[in-house]
């Protein structure tokens, strides 16, 4: 059974503020000896100084003679708003596979929840930089409250925007003597390419596979897919108010769809729905469409605006500055990806791994993982994660 301490740890915030994390936690992962939210600072996409949380797992083992190693846990896409954090949530089972692998092996496990997650104002959607600043700092926080407890290494592990957000801290913190790698799951990248061009194309495969095998609408993975989709492209839009206050992301959208696509601001902008919650929002959006014109493809549903991105500065500047694996990496890097996965197709991580090794990156290496989906990769293939870890930055 894991245990929750009942004493709130009292000290400067800059080192960490640590509280009780919800009850859920008891009967989650028993190889937790301990699990606290920890609130630390972090600049911001504007430069500012605000408050971010993360939970951080110690693990049912005696600590080694020289301090405990940290693997962080960069999360996928939840949502925006303040309420979607994964903090203030049950534990999802990616998660509680990974920290159970990771606790059993005898790692400290900081999973933080992003600007803006947990804490006030918007998250910055798949910012490759905040992110990155939010797994940093977190380790910086937990660091200095243990002081000595801690041998001072640490890696970091992603899935989706964890993926994406776990190669960011690779180039931020490139030069960080006690940082020993990344592991990579279907890592969000080339997100353009993805919308405008690489997923229209899948999604139309698909939805002709599932024509042919008279697949009911309510059990399309093609629908289930492109209301994934479109969710992203919300989040997304939300998320650049972070940076620019006055951005429409309602442009992005087509006048049919704007009215679901709102309900991700909320009434305040910042308590919008959760991923689940505006994804089936979309969804049944979908299959109504598709009901009501029997003879209408997926693909021409009116969604995303897409002959309005390329026109959209603030978008395109997005893209460019928020995609991973263009700098060159002196640490080793995992990717894992689901050859299966409409997501984050693999021909566009294998692209991005490819770009990765022609900058000089040292060790880059990928797992393509067959009849794998966006999450089952890095499920399918968490022993080999922790194995990487391992290697890299053994326990004791």
């Amino acid at each position: 059974m894991a245990m929750i301490s009942s004493v709130t740890l009292g000290f400067a915030i800059s080192q960490g503020n640590f509280v009780n994390a919800v009850d859920y936690t008891l009967d989650t992962l028993d190889q937790a000896e301990s699990i606290e939210i920890m609130t630390y600072q972090m600049p911001n996409v504007v430069g500012e100084n605000i408050d971010a949380t993360a939970l951080v797992l110690f693990p049912n083992l005696p600590k080694p003679d020289d301090g405990w190693r940290i693997v962080v846990w960069a999360h996928g896409t939840v949502g925006v708003s303040h309420s979607c954090a994964p903090s203030l949530n049950s534990l999802n089972s990616t998660f509680r596979l990974i920290a159970h692998n990771l606790l059993d092996a005898g790692y400290v496990v900081v999973a933080p929840d992003y600007e803006g997650l947990g804490s006030s104002g918007i998250h910055p959607y798949l910012n490759l930089e905040s992110e990155a600043n939010a797994i940093i700092y977190s380790v910086k926080a937990l660091q200095s409250r243990y002081g000595e407890d801690f041998q001072g290494d640490w890696m970091v592990v992603g899935q989706s925007q964890g993926g994406q957000a776990s190669l960011g801290a690779a180039e931020y913190a490139n030069e960080d003597p006690r940082f020993k790698g990344a592991v990579a799951g279907a890592p969000a990248s080339n997100l353009d390419q993805i919308i405008q061009q690489i997923a229209p194309i899948a999604l139309s495969q698909l939805e002709d596979h599932e024509n042919r095998a008279g697949i009911a609408l309510e059990q399309r993975n093609s629908i289930h897919s492109y209301a994934t989709l479109l969710s992203y492209g919300a989040f997304i839009g939300i998320g650049i108010r972070a940076e620019y206050p006055e951005f429409d992301y309602l442009s992005l959208f087509r006048e049919h769809t704007r009215g679901i696509a709102q309900h991700v601001a909320g009434t305040t902008g910042t308590n919008g729905l959760c991923l689940e919650s505006l994804r089936a929002l979309f969804k049944a959006d979908l299959i109504r469409y598709l009901t009501d014109h029997s003879e209408a493809k997926l693909m021409s549903y009116p969604g995303l605006d897409l002959e309005s991105f390329e026109d959209n500065t603030i978008l395109q500047q997005f893209f460019v500055k928020n995609q991973p694996g263009t700098k060159r990496l002196d640490k080793p890097v995992l990717v894992i990806q689901g050859e299966l996965d409409t997501n984050v197709p693999a021909i566009v991580t294998e692209t991005m791994v490819q770009h990765m090794k022609s900058l000089g990156s040292q060790s880059v290496n990928l797992i393509l993982v067959p009849e794998a989906g966006h999450r089952e990769a890095i499920i399918w293939k968490n022993n080999e994660v922790v194995t990487f870890i391992q290697r890299y930055m053994p326990a004791r």
